[in-house]
């Protein structure tokens, strides 16, 4: 069993590894969530499964605070609210879950946060759609080859793995580089 863990965790460092060539699409992100907080835009962010955690836990970092101390800075988990995910999913279907709720809270300059392993989820593919009927810029997480998300989004940030875990830890890396630089950019000191 040791050696397995150890095969899981070495998995994991090199795919975190292969991230290093994301840099550049990690920093126009970065650029793009401060310029929306900076002209009183939001962050919105959806994802299904674990991604749907991780769209919590960093709407969380950016309304809380990551490492600065500073004023709440305005994002929202479209994950959340329970009455409306199962009245929406119930009335609409599962597939306008995150669309209706992008069309009622996003604005023209938010950014959506589109998080996918594979690229290929139905319900987001179709928030993406209606963000940029929205002129909402869209930072697609994703991972595999794009999935059907490929060339869909302002920002693509793609993990180059097939390992839906290692996909979502790699995420979860680049989210808190995001929030630690967007911190470090509006209120660095």
């Amino acid at each position: 069993m040791q050696n397995k863990i150890k095969s899981m965790i070495g998995e994991s460092a090199e795919t975190i590894g292969t991230c290093k060539s994301l840099a550049p699409r990690i920093e126009e992100a970065v650029k793009l969530i401060v310029n929306a907080l900076k002209n009183n835009k939001k962050i919105l962010l959806a994802g299904n499964g674990g991604s749907a955690s991780q769209s919590v836990h960093i709407a969380a970092e950016f309304v809380g605070r990551f490492k600065l101390e500073r004023k709440g800075l305005p994002s929202i988990a479209l994950t959340t609210d329970l009455a409306s995910v199962t009245a929406i999913s119930n009335d609409y279907g599962f597939e306008m879950v995150f669309e209706r709720q992008l069309e009622a809270l996003g604005n023209e300059g938010d950014v959506f946060i589109a998080l996918s392993t594979s690229g290929n989820s139905q319900n987001i593919i179709k928030a993406v759609e209606k963000a940029e009927k929205m002129n909402v810029k869209v930072i697609g997480l994703l991972g595999q080859n794009g999935g059907k998300m490929k060339n869909t989004c302002y920002v693509e940030i793609i993990v180059p793995s097939d390992n839906t875990p290692r996909i979502q830890e790699a995420h979860l890396m680049i989210l808190h580089i995001i929030c630690e630089l967007a911190e470090k950019e509006l209120f660095g000191r």
